[in-house]
């Protein structure tokens, strides 16, 4: 049954490896926790599973010889290029995608597979020419990544404690757009009586007409 292994980058970039792991390891983690009561008895408090680890004890990357048993999807890399690139994915600080997938002996379905985002843990480089001869094998260590960061809250805007009439302004326009409620004109008119009584007067009218008029300029206090 083949077996294909993928990284795929932050910019998603992705590079297959020509051989994949004949052994994979993967750990789901717990995080439930044994509490202990009054009376000494004991109750176990399950929780979300923790971080899954992925462990590969050798990936072979061939440095000359071109098996008949690798694949090479993108050309023939040597050993170099997949060490540069496990470099890279380690400096970035960036999670990868870890793709590991098989398929029937025929290879035209898909059996199953593992997609997961992880970060590069640990990776060592072990060279043996009596096993490997000018190949070399990796163990590789990664951890699965869970995006996270604080919320934006957002900010509670203030409400305008005054407010000062513009020309065509009238106290319905004013209380929808400030208060959010036209009926409250009536609380407005009540609140600054004595100041638009005063502004009508001042332009020539005996009243406003229970703010029927308003001027540019008046300064009214809104209501709570």
């Amino acid at each position: 049954m083949p077996y294909y292994m993928y990284i795929t980058d932050s910019k998603k970039n992705v590079v297959a490896f020509p051989v994949a792991p004949a052994k994979l390891s993967i750990k789901i983690n717990n995080q439930n926790k044994t509490l202990t009561l009054i009376n000494g008895g004991e109750v176990n408090l399950i929780k979300s599973p923790g971080l899954t680890d992925i462990a590969i004890d050798e990936l072979l990357l061939p440095a000359v010889q071109k098996y008949p048993f690798a694949v090479y999807e993108n050309g023939f890399q040597n050993a170099k290029y997949y060490l540069k690139k496990l470099e890279k994915w380690k400096k970035s600080k960036k999670p990868v995608t870890f793709t590991m997938s098989r398929t029937t002996p025929d290879d035209r379905n898909l059996l199953w597979d593992t997609a997961m985002d992880v970060t590069i843990e640990s990776y060592e480089i072990i060279e043996d020419a009596v096993k490997y001869g000018l190949d070399v094998a990796v163990k590789l260590r990664m951890k699965e990544y869970r995006s996270w960061g604080a919320k934006k809250t957002r900010k509670t805007k203030q409400k305008a404690k005054t407010y000062t009439v513009k020309k065509k302004d009238t106290l319905l326009k004013i209380a929808r757009k400030q208060l959010g409620d036209g009926s409250k004109r009536k609380s407005i008119y009540k609140k600054n009586k004595k100041v638009i009584e005063q502004a009508a007067k001042k332009h020539g009218r005996k009243s406003s007409s229970k703010g029927r008029f308003l001027y540019a300029g008046t300064k009214l206090k809104l209501p709570k």
